[in-house]
Parts: structure tokens; sequence; C-alpha cells
């Protein structure tokens, strides 16, 4: 089978799309200062939901909305949890409608990101044609709850290690081409972001360790190489921290330690006197993250934010 080509607009049939252009040419300004000013980047937000339209649309146009909707028809939609939780990407949804109608979807209503929701109680109101909002009711639903998901996750997270100022940190473990729409989603459950990519900071980890034959050396290395970023290396014992301490690292990853090890791990980084902080990795889950948090390590480092979330069960329903 071969897949058709052409812009998005082409799902639609009639009146609906008589002045959509392809999603190429961008986000209408409205749409783009919303997400600007949600803390978005707009390009990377552009090219994610493009190729997620595409995506539904390659193979043609939504048949089953031509059949069923009249073209002109206009109602509006509601964004409503079936769950609580914490709202993100709450401006992706009007974006991928004005991909598909530019300018044609009104939001009457919509709480920021981060915000805590309760179940059954709309965190977003919608009006525009029909057709559009059920052609891009999946590709925003996919999005916003996914990305929801990820706020609540972390969120539960930082309510567990509150009080202990300690902050929960995310990794690289995200998917494929979501990023930064999903570090974004970390920070709005409250959470903070590691690194963005390979170049923003050094992180010196057991095979860079192996390759180089110490943690010290490893470490050594990258700051002749980079000096100008940030250096963080991986320890696994003890006797490797006390190494680190003394080459005066500025951020220790210290992985796979028990509670009471990162409890020591503290007290020595204390005593060295070196302003070294320290992250906590490998084997935490919720139910020990206080413990851990508790001992004074400054970071806990959570993968499962990015690459184990569940999606938050959240709804688009017409209201007429």
């Amino acid at each position: 089978m071969t897949a058709p080509t052409g812009p998005l607009h082409s799902s639609l049939h009639g009146s609906d799309a008589a002045d959509a252009p392809e999603a190429a040419h961008g986000f209408s300004p409205g749409v783009a200062e919303a997400l600007a000013r949600a803390g978005l980047d707009v390009d990377d937000t552009l090219r994610v939901l493009s190729t997620a339209l595409a995506e539904d649309l390659r193979y043609g146009p939504d048949e089953t909305t031509a059949a069923t909707v009249t073209a002109g028809a206009v109602a509006e939609a509601e964004l409503t949890p079936r769950v609580p939780g914490v709202l993100a990407g709450g401006a992706l949804v009007p974006a991928v409608f004005d991909l598909l109608a530019p300018g044609e979807v009104e939001v009457l209503h919509r709480v920021e990101d981060g915000t805590r929701l309760r179940a059954g109680k709309p965190a977003l109101v919608l009006r525009g044609p029909v057709r559009t909002l059920l052609i891009g009711e999946r590709t925003a639903l996919n999005l916003v709850c996914h990305l929801s998901g990820i706020a609540t996750a972390t969120a539960a997270w930082v309510d567990a290690v509150s009080g202990t100022g300690c902050a929960v940190r995310d990794s690289r473990k995200t998917l494929p081409g979501l990023r930064l729409l999903q570090k974004y989603a970390v920070r709005a459950g409250g959470g903070v972001n590691h690194r963005l990519g390979l170049g923003d900071a050094v992180l010196v980890k057991d095979n860079h360790v192996l390759a180089a034959g110490s943690a010290v050396a490893a470490l050594e290395a990258a700051r002749r190489h980079a000096p100008q970023l940030p250096a963080e290396v991986e320890v696994t014992t003890l006797a490797e921290l006390d190494s680190v301490l003394d080459a005066k690292a500025e951020l220790v990853l210290v992985d796979n330690f028990t509670p009471e090890e990162c409890a020591e791990a503290v007290r020595r980084t204390r005593a060295a006197g070196t302003g070294t902080l320290l992250e906590a990795s490998g084997g935490l889950t919720l139910e020990v993250a206080r413990a851990y948090a508790e001992t004074g390590v400054d970071y806990l480092a959570v993968g499962a934010l990015t690459h184990s979330a569940p999606a938050l069960d959240l709804g688009l329903d017409l209201r007429t």
C-alpha cells in the first residue's frame, strides 16, 4: 500500500479545510505565544505534533468523521480527568487543533500546567469545528495523558520527600523524540531536570570509569576536555567516594547505595568541606524515597518518571 501524501488539512472535507495550511507553516500567533508562555519549546512542539498528526493521516483522511459529522458543525469540548492527577501539556491540546484548522478553535477555559486536578472537573474547554475536534482528539489525548502521567508521578515523588530539602531529578531515559516534552512534564510535577542531552553537562558513568581506569582519572580527563561544563561522577563504593572527594568533585552520583550507606556518604562529604553535592540513584522506589531523602542527599535520580509513568486517564468529550 502506498501512503497518501499532502498537507494535514487534506484530512478535512468541505469548508472546514478551506484555509488550512500545511503543518510546516507553523502555529497561529496566539497558539505559539501560549506554548512559549507555558515554557514549551515552540519549534520542538511543532515537530512532535506534526509527526503525530501525520501518523494518523498518512493513509488518507478521517472517513468516519467525514461520514458522520456535517461540515461546518461547531461544538464545545471538555478535557476532563477521570481520576485525580497533575496536568501537563494542556497548551498542546489547542495546538493540535490549530495545525488542522488554524485560528478556528477557541480556548474558553484552561487551568495551568502543574495544577492538581480533581476527577470530573474540566481542565480545558474548547469551542471549534466538530470535524477538527474529532480528527485531532486522539493525538491531543495521547500527548496530554502521557505528559500528565509524568507530572502526576513526579508530584508523588516530590510529595514523598517534602520537607527534607532533597529534590527529585529525571534522567535521559526518555522516549525518542519526546525528551523536551517529557522533561517539561517533570517540571510541571515539581521535579528538576538533569541533562537535556550529552553536551550540556559531564556525567562520568561506570563504563567511562572502566575506560579511563578509575573514577578520578575519568573525572580529571573530563575536566580537561570540557572545563566549561559542570561535572558529575558516579561511584559505587564509599572508598570510591573518598577518592573523588579528594579530587573535589562538584557532584557525585552514589549508585545502588543503601540508605545507611547514603547517610555515611553525606557524613564524609560534609566532613570533606568541598561543597560537593550528592545524588542517590539505582533501585529507588516511591516507598523508600523518604528514607533516602532524609539521609541528607541533595537529589534522588528517578529514571522511572519518564520511562515508566502510567498515562493519566483524561477524556475529551463533546458538549452540545
